[in-house]
Parts: C-alpha cells; sequence; structure tokens
C-alpha cells in the first residue's frame, strides 16, 4: 500500500491551519458528495455520529448517502472552536427539511483527530435537532455547493 499524498494543512495546526480545515469540511460536506468527503478521513477513520459509529471510508460513505438522502436541501455552516497540536473543535449548525416538508435547524460540536499527514482519524459529533418554520431559515444560498464569502457565519447569525 502507498503512502496517502499529504492533505494540508498538516498539524500541528496555526489558528490560520485550523480555520482553513473547518471551512474546507464545511465546504465539501455543502457539496453532499459522499466521496469526496470521505477523501479526507483516513482509511481507518472512526467516527461517532449521534448513535452511529461508521469506521473507514467505506462505512463513512453509505452514512452519508443515508443522510443526506433524508436531510434534504442540507445547509452547512461551521466555526472553529479550539485547536490544539493534531486536534480541532468546531461547532456547527446546518439547516434541513424532512421528506413531509418539516424544517429543522440541528445544532452540534465535533472533536477533530489528524493523522501527520492532515487527514482526519477521528471524528465524535454531538448533534440536536430544533424543529423550526420554513421562515425561519437563515442558510440560503444555492445548493448543493460551498456557503458564498459574504455569507454570515454562525457568531454573525447570533447562533
Amino acid at each position: 500500500m502507498t503512502t496517502p499524498a499529504p492533505r494540508p494543512p498538516v498539524p500541528p495546526f496555526t489558528r490560520e491551519d485550523a480555520v482553513a480545515k473547518v471551512r474546507a469540511a464545511e465546504d465539501a460536506w455543502n457539496h453532499r458528495d459522499p466521496e469526496r468527503v470521505s477523501l479526507a478521513y483516513t482509511a481507518d477513520s472512526r467516527w461517532r455520529n449521534r448513535s452511529e459509529f461508521p469506521v473507514g471510508r467505506d462505512e463513512i460513505v453509505a452514512f452519508l448517502r443515508r443522510k443526506w438522502s433524508t436531510e434534504l436541501d442540507y445547509r452547512l455552516i461551521k466555526e472553529l472552536w479550539a485547536f490544539d497540536g493534531d486536534r480541532i473543535a468546531v461547532r456547527f449548525a446546518y439547516e434541513w427539511h424532512d421528506a413531509d416538508g418539516r424544517w429543522f435547524r440541528s445544532y452540534g460540536n465535533e472533536n477533530w483527530r489528524f493523522d501527520a499527514l492532515g487527514y482526519m482519524s477521528h471524528r465524535y459529533a454531538s448533534i440536536n435537532d430544533l424543529p423550526i418554520e420554513e421562515s425561519q431559515r437563515l442558510f440560503r444560498w444555492d445548493a448543493p455547493g460551498p456557503r458564498p464569502a459574504d455569507h454570515p457565519g454562525l457568531s454573525d447569525l447570533g447562533l
């Protein structure tokens, strides 16, 4: 097996590096392409997402396919919370609706750990869902695709 190419920035992270990792993750998830997203993780990455515990890229891809088949019109904003060495903590919120048209804003925190090449080896997420009305949505941009640079972040939105 060949060693994968580095995925900069690599640890130890500076504040600028951590912000770049967070935005890259947000952009990738907003494209809603499970295969593309999975490439940011080690081949044996370990996750905790609500009550699911995917391990490895194949399980991550399957998880994301299921997620985005039920969380429709998904739009995500992430924000750096803290970083140290090879670890980054983020807070996030995303908006989506179910097949019946009911809207939700999901709030959460993630703890990330990276290998020396810059791939995420661990992702631990805690998430809560809040039902909202369509009129209460705050994340409005053409999707799938990244949040525009001029769209407010979580702190700007008071979230």
